[in-house]
C-alpha cells in the first residue's frame, strides 16, 4: 500500500497554541486514512519522527438559507478528518515560525535603508 496522502495543515490560533505548547501538529486529512498511513506520510513529507497519531471524524454542520421568495433550503457542510501528530523530541514542523522575527527582520531592512539614504544625502 504505498500511498501518498495529502496532508494540508490547519493553521488557526489553537492549533498554533497546541503545537508551542505540546509539540502536536493538526492536518486535515482525507476521509479514508489511517493513523499509520498519516504517520507514514508526515515522516515521509517532512523527514521527522513521528510518536503518536490520534484522528477525529468531524461531521458536517447542516446549514440553512433563505432562497429568492422566501423559501427555506436545507444543506449540509462536507465530513472532515483532522489527524493531531505529535513529533518527538526535538522536532518541529515550519508551519508556524515566530512572526516577530519576521516582522522585526523587515523593520531592520527598512531602518537600513532610510540610514543609506541619510548617508548618500549628507555626503552629497
Amino acid at each position: 500500500m504505498d500511498k501518498t496522502i495529502v496532508l494540508l495543515p490547519r493553521l488557526s490560533e489553537k492549533t498554533y497554541a497546541v503545537s508551542q505548547l505540546h509539540n502536536v501538529y493538526v492536518f486535515d486529512v482525507p476521509n479514508d486514512s489511517t493513523k499509520h498511513t498519516v504517520a507514514r506520510g508526515v515522516e515521509a513529507q517532512f523527514g521527522v519522527g513521528v510518536a503518536e497519531v490520534n484522528i477525529v471524524n468531524v461531521k458536517g454542520k447542516v446549514k440553512r438559507t433563505v432562497r429568492k421568495g422566501g423559501r427555506g433550503v436545507q444543506g449540509q457542510r462536507s465530513d472532515l478528518k483532522k489527524a493531531y501528530v505529535t513529533l518527538k523530541d526535538g522536532d518541529k514542523l515550519p508551519f508556524f515560525d515566530e512572526p516577530e522575527d519576521k516582522d522585526a527582520k523587515k523593520a531592520e531592512k527598512k531602518a537600513d535603508k532610510k540610514a543609506d539614504a541619510k548617508a548618500k544625502k549628507e555626503s552629497k
